[in-house]
């Protein structure tokens, strides 16, 4: 009797999908395997088989016949894997100081900050405008983490300002002297500095962060090199006028009219290249979807978040001691006498307590407002700055506004200030522009008096400080 072969059942796509295969080159993979080394095998003891397979693709990378697919399965399980770490669903509350003066920009970004994982508190001020990641106006509480973004690019920008021993009669009696050393003790512009015998030392150079790693020791000449200078943008070293309208018994500073310098500038090249460094360290470990990615954050308890903290200290000490250098080097050149000086800085992470509880605030364009913290709060180069005092305010995280804000893109300020209008507006109030130009234009931030109006719960005014001549970077809008 003639005996006769039975064919095998074929094994389909189908059936490897119903174990759990995924379409696309593992299927076909597995066809091909199917066809080739378990084409003898019965259809029961090869879908067995690859059951096993996809199980634990593992055990098999030493097999001859099934390596190739239990690779490819590794592969396709580890590219599945969504690392992407999700924002919470709603938005928490938090405090808007002059909501009416702040577009929709910062509020979306500002919102999106508060979806993060890490987030335990938010505020806005009342000069916040859209930035990167969070908005400049921006703070925020975060459990444990640190956000470089929420630090933002110049790391430590700060305000600081000397009162001196001179009557304004004086400063109006000897412009020509006063432009003149304001001129020779300042440099700006974006990668200036200073050069040979110009350089000035300050102690935060010996600072042991600089060995740190290889980026810090790179950095170290050129922090030498840009000590004491104030580069571009926003930044400014001003004289100008401070009236106290009564005597502070802390500052120790009486009734009076004085002369002061006023200066705004932070990390320079050192802060920049850190923060971008950081950054870029920060969206590699903390994958946040697309729309959020500006906010990545380090864990405080990782090397890269204690290796962030370290830096982001130095790049603070570094700023306060280029504005010493500054105001050291000025108030020589006039021979005066320093009755206060105040110092404040943005751009900053502080482990502050919360309700009892510890956090890490990110102030990005927001002055630390604490119960009896002096800052300072500029309006623009023809508009006063105000010397106040914090309140403590909870709800504002204990912060308060970092200047009047931009209610104009420079490039919108450009495109609207003409130079004939800058000219106009700063001899009619009496104000020297030493560089500058139309993207710093008076018109291009907000009402310095509006700001200041929607925080009068959050800071106390000690006096008022009166621009009389500002020195800025050159920028291509002066050029005739």
């Amino acid at each position: 009797m003639k005996r006769t072969t039975q064919t095998p059942i074929p094994i389909t796509g189908k059936d490897l999908l119903t174990l759990g295969f995924s379409e696309g080159k593992t299927i076909g993979l597995a066809l091909e395997i199917i066809a080739g080394p378990l084409a003898t095998e019965t259809k029961q003891r090869t879908l067995t088989l690859l059951k096993r397979v996809r199980k634990n693709p593992e055990s098999y990378l030493d097999d001859a016949a099934l390596a190739p697919l239990a690779a490819a399965l590794i592969e396709a399980a580890q590219a599945q894997v969504d690392t992407t770490i999700p924002l919470k669903e709603t938005t928490d509350s938090y405090a808007v100081f002059g909501k009416d003066q702040i577009e929709e920009g910062a509020l979306n970004q500002m919102n999106i900050a508060m979806k993060l994982p890490v987030t335990i508190a938010g505020a806005l001020m009342p000069d916040a405008h859209q930035g990167y990641g969070l908005p400049i106006g921006g703070v925020l509480a975060t459990k444990n983490a640190v956000i470089p973004y929420g630090v933002g690019v110049d790391i430590g920008c700060r305000m600081a300002l000397s009162v001196f021993d001179i009557p304004e009669k004086h400063f109006f009696d000897h412009r020509s002297t006063y432009k003149r050393e304001l001129i020779a003790h300042t440099a700006f512009g974006a990668g200036n500095g200073f050069r040979g015998q110009d350089r000035a030392y300050h102690q935060v150079l010996d600072r042991k962060e600089f060995e740190m790693n290889g980026l810090l020791r790179g950095l170290k000449d050129k922090a030498f090199a840009q000590l004491g200078s104030s580069g571009g943008g926003n930044h400014f070293v001003e004289w100008g006028i401070i009236d106290f309208e009564e005597k502070d018994e802390a500052l120790g500073v009486e009734k009076g009219r004085y002369l002061a310098l006023l200066t705004h500038s932070g990390s320079r090249g050192l802060g920049a290249t850190l923060a971008g460094h950081y950054t870029r360290i920060a969206k590699d470990l903390c994958k946040l979807p697309q729309h959020a990615a500006n906010l990545a954050y380090l864990d405080l308890d990782s090397e890269a978040g204690q290796e962030y903290w370290l830096a982001m200290n130095l790049a603070g000490d570094y700023a306060s001691a280029c504005h010493e250098v500054i105001h050291r080097r000025l108030t020589k050149a006039i021979g005066a006498k320093v009755l206060a000086s105040v110092e404040n800085h943005h751009n900053f992470a502080w482990k502050e307590t919360l309700n009892g509880e510890e956090v890490v605030v990110h102030r990005k364009g927001a002055t630390p407002a604490g119960k009896g913290v002096m800052g300072i709060i500029p309006g623009s180069m023809t508009a006063p700055g105000f010397l106040v005092r914090g309140k403590g305010e909870v709800s504002s995280i204990h912060s308060a506004s970092h200047g009047a804000g931009r209610q104009m893109s420079r490039t919108q300020a450009i495109k609207n200030v003409s130079k004939n209008e800058l000219r106009t507006l700063l001899q009619d109030m009496g104000v020297t522009l030493i560089g500058g130009g139309l993207d710093e234009a008076p018109m291009a931030y907000k009402n310095i008096h509006q700001v200041m109006a929607s925080q009068q719960e959050l800071v106390d005014t000690v006096a008022r400080f009166t621009p009389k001549m500002v020195r800025m970077a050159d920028d291509g809008s002066r050029e005739d």
